[in-house]
């Protein structure tokens, strides 16, 4: 079975992430933990509003929508119609581009979701980076609570909503859906229009679910 813990899959993973076993874990109390964090924040930040915390280098579009709780990096990047949906955590140089959304998720230093990506409950390792219209979704269709699978076996998160843990150097390409409840590897390439199910063994080029091989570094 796969190594699907938080220190597998990131390598040098942020407070709001270590002090748990599993990925899923930290999406669980995240609001309530970037407040926390926020309050611990130096003059290097700013408060547009309440429970917003933006580092004085990050760069902010006018038409972007930041809903708290969240805070903002240095150089971190959201540009024009992001939309923040709330309990987010933007890592340093990271970017939330053009229309997309985020929500309940954490995006680690230089994580890029920059054209039309939506990421809900999820955690995005450093330097991962979506590709145009590929989305996270973090809902089953029948609304039961979502389960980890590695081949025949399956994990309960108890959670009703979980998207995925996309691990460091992860490049997911234009259109990909990756299914809530996903595990995706260190330094895999998911090739584009992928649909992306359960757990993918890092440094993988995935296309599809019968067709996974391992990358040639």
């Amino acid at each position: 079975m796969m190594n699907i813990s938080t220190r597998s899959l990131f390598d040098s993973p942020h407070p709001l992430i270590s002090e748990y076993e599993f990925p899923w874990e930290a999406t669980e109390k995240l609001s309530e933990n970037i407040i926390a964090l926020g309050r611990t924040l130096g003059n290097d930040y700013y408060s547009p509003k309440e429970n917003i915390w933006i580092h004085r280098t990050a760069k902010i579009s006018e038409s972007a929508e930041i809903v708290a709780p969240c805070i903002i990096e240095s150089g971190a990047e959201i540009r024009h119609c992001a939309y923040i949906r709330g309990s987010v955590y933007v890592g340093a140089n990271a970017v939330i581009g053009n229309s997309s959304e985020v929500k309940n998720s954490i995006l680690s230093e230089r994580a890029c979701l920059p054209h039309f990506n939506y990421a809900g409950d999820s955690v995005i390792g450093r330097g991962a980076h979506l590709g145009a219209g590929a989305v996270i979704s973090n809902l089953r269709l029948d609304k039961a609570s979502v389960t980890v699978s590695d081949g025949n076996e399956k994990i309960a998160t108890g959670m009703r909503k979980f998207g995925a843990a996309v691990g460091d150097g992860t490049e997911v390409g234009c259109g990909a859906v990756i299914c809530p409840g996903s595990i995706i590897g260190k330094g895999c390439i998911i090739y584009p229009l992928a649909l992306v199910r359960g757990c993918v063994d890092e440094n993988s080029v995935y296309k599809s679910v019968d067709c996974v091989n391992e990358r040639r570094l």
